[in-house]
């Protein structure tokens, strides 16, 4: 049996913050929790993460601000920032994504979470195989 991945997700509305913890965890998912940037690098470095997933608004400390923060502590950890605010490509950010909060589905989330945590493993080791010997007949 594989170990769970760990999400970091980080939210200071926190009926939001609940619901997401309620559907990740039911996929399988080791959910961690924080309502602002101190308390999600507090979590961040002392929990091992698959992945964050952070809302941009948040207090002291926006969301693309945090996702900076722990790039310089663990560059190769997927991060993915959503928002209703802005929409992609309106403005800059270090996040690996980024998801319009409402544009987007609750399938469509856990496959985007699905699909970059395996990416964080890289690519899968390619199998050696043996070749069959070739008989010649003369």
């Amino acid at each position: 049996m594989r170990p769970k991945k760990s999400i970091l997700c980080v939210d200071d509305n926190e009926q939001t913050l609940s619901v997401r913890k309620f559907l990740l965890e039911t996929r399988g998912y080791r959910v961690f929790t924080a309502v602002s940037g101190q308390e999600a690098i507090d979590i961040f470095c002392s929990t091992h993460i698959d992945l964050v997933l952070t809302d941009l608004g948040l207090p002291q400390m926006d969301g693309n601000a945090l996702i900076a923060r722990l790039k310089e502590i663990s560059s190769e950890v997927p991060m993915i920032l959503t928002s209703n605010i802005v929409r992609a490509g309106e403005r800059s950010h270090c996040a690996d994504a980024f998801l319009a909060k409402g544009a987007c589905n609750p399938a469509e989330l856990i496959e985007r979470i699905r699909v970059m945590s395996a990416r964080k493993r890289g690519p899968r080791k390619a199998v050696p195989v043996n070749p069959v010997p070739i008989q010649l007949t003369a």
